[in-house]
């Protein structure tokens, strides 16, 4: 599990990395974007096995909970650090393999009958290449997100945040070995988290 330390070192780098657009950026980029696009119609077409095999063996999946705090003050307490107390999600590959196999089953209550999800992905950059552009064996990636979900008649939710991803490049194509979810909400409006990020 990364630590603490690493996260905040990596989150500095995104900020502070700037990135040539050279022809390589914009070629990576797009297939970055064609990964994303690919994740998202097998979450909503609900092909929950075929997503866990684009997630690395080391994944780590992690949502903090947001706190309302006052500008420039406490920013650094806004999100909930990972292994320092409670988060929406704090996961490997064998925990979300295993939310997996429990929504298969069908007999998971705030999964039956199934939800209706629709993901929208945007405003994708890559902010961080290891080695190097022009042959990456990891990206630092950050995008958009919107989250439609209905279930059975009037259960509606929208979820709506931002992703920092580490995408690594393997024989069979980019694997997510790392996600960090922030959601735009410190008080969860829906009944439940069962939707994949």
């Amino acid at each position: 599990m990364t630590t603490t330390v690493q996260d905040q070192d990596r989150q500095e780098q995104l900020t502070n990395a700037a990135i040539e657009r050279s022809a390589a950026y914009y070629r990576l980029k797009a297939d970055v974007e064609d990964f994303y696009y690919n994740e998202a119609d097998l979450l909503d077409e609900r092909r929950f096995r075929d997503w866990l095999e684009l997630l690395s063996d080391d994944i780590s999946y992690f949502m903090p909970i947001r706190r309302n705090v006052k500008f420039g003050q406490q920013a650094a307490r806004e999100n909930t650090k990972r292994g320092e107390g409670i988060s929406w999600f704090d996961e490997d590959k064998w925990t979300l393999t295993k939310r997996v196999e429990q929504i298969l089953t069908g007999v998971h209550y705030a999964e039956e009958p199934l939800s209706r999800i629709t993901h929208i992905v945007s405003n994708v950059q890559i902010k961080g290449a290891r080695p190097e552009i022009g042959a990456p064996h990891e990206l630092d990636v950050t995008s958009r997100f919107l989250v439609y979900q209905n279930r059975v008649e009037y259960e509606t939710y929208i979820f709506v945040g931002r992703r920092n991803d580490t995408l690594r490049l393997t024989g069979n194509g980019f694997k997510i070995a790392r996600r960090e979810i922030l959601l735009e909400q410190n008080i969860l409006l829906a009944k439940n988290l069962t939707t994949f990020f």
